[in-house]
C-alpha cells in the first residue's frame, strides 16, 4: 500500500495548532469534516473513544490516531506537523508534534492494517521524521511522505 493511496495535497497541514490532546483531536475532526462528510463532535468522538483503548501515540514523537466509520467508502488520511508538541499520553512519554490521522471505512478490514503498517513503517524512520520537522512546505512534506514507497 502506498501513502499516495491514504493522502493527497489538501490533507497535509505544516503548521497546525493546538495546545492538548483533546484539542489536536477536535482540530483534526474540523481537517476531517469536509473530507468525510461527518461533524466535527463525531469524529472527535471516535478518535476519542480508540483513544480510550490505548494511546495512538506511538513514540518518537508521532501519534497515528484512527477511526472508523461505516459510511466511508475509502480510506481517507490526514497529516498534520504541530506548531508545538502536545503531550499525548505516547507510549514513551515524549510529547508529540507528527500526526497521520487515518479514517477507515467500517468494513475495511485488512486495508485498515496494511495502511496503518505502512504508516508506522514509514514514521518510525528517524531520518523521514528529521526531514517532516526541517520543512514548512506542505509540498515537500508530501514528497518526503510520497518517496518512501518502498518502505
Amino acid at each position: 500500500m502506498d501513502i499516495s493511496n491514504l493522502i493527497n495535497m489538501d490533507a497535509i497541514f505544516p503548521s497546525l495548532k493546538a495546545t492538548s490532546k483533546k484539542q489536536l483531536l477536535q482540530e483534526l475532526g474540523n481537517l476531517a469534516k469536509k473530507a468525510i462528510g461527518k461533524p466535527v463532535y463525531e469524529i472527535a468522538n471516535v478518535l476519542m473513544e480508540r483513544e480510550r483503548l490505548g494511546s495512538t501515540g506511538v513514540g518518537q514523537g508521532v501519534a497515528i490516531p484512527h477511526g472508523r466509520f461505516a459510511e466511508l467508502d475509502k480510506i481517507c488520511g490526514i497529516f498534520a506537523k504541530l506548531e508545538t508538541p502536545v503531550n499525548y499520553d505516547s507510549i514513551d512519554d515524549q510529547p508529540v508534534d507528527l500526526v497521520f490521522l487515518l479514517l477507515v471505512p467500517e468494513q475495511a478490514g485488512a486495508d485498515h492494517l496494511k495502511a496503518l503498517a505502512k504508516i508506522s513503517r514509514v514514521l518510525r524512520d528517524k531520518n523521514i521524521c528529521e526531514k517532516l520537522r526541517g520543512t514548512d512546505s506542505g509540498d515537500a512534506i508530501y514528497a518526503i511522505l510520497n518517496s518512501t514507497q518502498a518502505a
